[in-house]
């Protein structure tokens, strides 16, 4: 069973390509968390708002994850930080296409 998490926050910069300059190191290490299957990169400049939307093999690492990373934006000075977790129906997500890859 896998799990989405949804996280966004205030963000005021940078967007584009200096977002992918400074946050390349972090991308790197949240790739080596556990039970993460991705992350998808969300960001809007128009908005000034950023963060992702991540799959989990279980609740537990989403969590867990969830907890290290509210911490980790906190000590960045970020506030206001939004997170939903949901259970992913991964037969009706085969229909339509998503994460093909992960859930053939």
């Amino acid at each position: 069973m896998k799990y989405l998490l949804q996280m966004d926050f205030p963000y005021t910069g940078p967007f584009g390509d200096e977002f992918y300059k400074q946050m390349k190191e972090l991308a790197e290490d949240i790739a080596t968390e556990d039970g993460l299957v991705y992350k998808l990169w969300t960001e809007n400049a128009q908005t000034q708002e950023a963060g992702g939307i991540y799959v989990f093999n279980n609740l537990d690492d989403a969590n867990r994850y969830l907890s290290k990373h509210t911490k980790r934006l906190e000590s960045f000075g970020i506030t206001g930080i939004r997170a939903k977790t949901f259970k992913v129906n991964e037969e009706l997500s085969k229909i339509t296409k998503a994460w093909l890859q992960y859930l053939a």
